[in-house]
């Protein structure tokens, strides 16, 4: 079974039932059916066209399930025929589900977490740790998100700060989670920028680049995590760099700064350095003070005091940490290398073991367990 080919015509199945005048609520229930369905008889009996397969088995839980529905029963009377089973239309509708799953009616909390589950295909424990909240309280989100919107006619579509923020978080899932959503983010966000002449959309476009550009020199052959510093910049994709750098020096010239462009900027210094060493943290610590300014975030202020540590030195590093809440997710990471660049070896072990016990994932946990096993290794000599 091909679960990436599931997940790709998810979007483009779920809009056409939109379109056909399923209220989104029921419309996603029915393509999950279908995908189920997918799942149980494919792989013994493979369609020939899996997305007119699709359209057809989703569309036919729908209207079973409408007309099993009393209180829905007068949509019957506008619901055309079951359409023959046939090649569906090849239409895009991926970018447009995300403007209309940020619809007015809903905050925009919810909005992104919605379409992050019906649209962009995350879990819930996924949309939960990117909002740095109980996978128990994501839940309860969505599903009021769901009932909001059931019944709702989408012709009222959100803004386009929601639906940035949706492409960022599905960017940095797929970027360093589970699910490989990062091209798709990328996609889409292209397709936003040529619609749309805003710098911040042109700006997460470049953040997304410079990023992107540094992906195969994330992790090792074994798959374990490479850190900025360590990697070789050579197999950095130096054509997105300077794509995402021309985009970005447009959208700055426009003197409009929004957060995605200052994030931007400063992948786009770590980008410029031919060296960790030449890495200029002087301009990336004004940069996080304009991020912080614009954002007022604590996970900002936790990667400040990184970078402050770069500049200025571990323990300038560390007392910018010390004024953060060290319940922050990553906290005990970073003052374990700011320890570690002090010299104090022996906290920093059992700091970068107490991270490891937190990590939110098994690459970041293993390479936090290796690095407290080198410094006890080194502490033992």
């Amino acid at each position: 079974m091909n679960e990436v080919l599931l997940r790709s015509l998810t979007p483009s199945v779920l809009g056409i039932l939109v379109r056909r005048g399923a209220d989104f609520a029921a419309a996603e229930d029915a393509v999950q059916d279908a995908l189920v369905e997918a799942v149980r008889v494919w792989s013994a009996d493979p369609p020939r066209d899996p997305k007119g397969w699709l359209v057809t088995v989703a569309w036919r839980r729908f209207l079973d399930a409408t007309r099993a529905d009393a209180a829905r029963r007068r949509r019957e009377d506008r619901i055309d025929e079951e359409p023959a089973p046939g090649p569906a239309p090849s239409v895009d509708d991926t970018l447009q589900l995300y403007f209309l799953c940020a619809h007015p009616s809903l905050t925009p909390s919810s909005a992104v977490a919605l379409t992050l589950r019906a649209v962009g295909g995350l879990t819930t424990r996924q949309i939960a740790q990117a909002y740095l909240v109980p996978e128990a309280t994501m839940a309860q989100r969505i599903s009021r998100a769901k009932r909001t919107v059931s019944g709702v006619r989408f012709d009222q579509p959100g803004d386009v700060a929601t639906v940035l923020r949706v492409l960022y978080l599905v960017f940095n899932e797929g970027y360093s989670g589970d699910v490989d959503l990062a091209a798709e983010a990328i996609r889409l966000t292209r397709q936003l920028a040529a619609a749309i002449d805003h710098p911040e959309v042109a700006g997460l476009l470049a953040l997304m680049l410079l990023h992107h550009a540094r992906r195969a020199a994330r992790t090792a052959p074994d798959g374990s995590l490479v850190p900025l510093a360590e990697q070789d910049r050579g197999r950095w994709d130096t054509e997105s760099i300077a794509e995402g750098v021309e985009i970005l020096q447009a959208a700055l010239a426009r003197d409009r700064l929004g957060e995605f462009q200052a994030q931007a900027a400063i992948a786009a210094l770590h980008a410029d350095a031919r060296t960790a060493q030449e890495t200029d943290w002087v301009q990336i610590v004004e940069w996080y003070d304009e991020l912080a300014r614009l954002t007022d975030s604590p996970v900002v202020r936790l990667n400040r005091a990184v970078a402050v540590g770069e500049a200025d030195g571990p323990r300038a590093g560390l007392a910018a940490l010390a004024a953060l809440d060290d319940t922050l997710p990553r906290h005990t990471a970073v003052a374990a290398y700011l320890h570690e660049r002090d010299g104090d070896l022996t906290t920093a072990a059992q700091l970068y073991t107490e991270a490891a016990q937190k990590a939110p994932n098994l690459a970041e946990r293993d390479h936090l367990t290796r690095q407290a096993a080198r410094l006890n290794a080194l502490g033992g000599r």
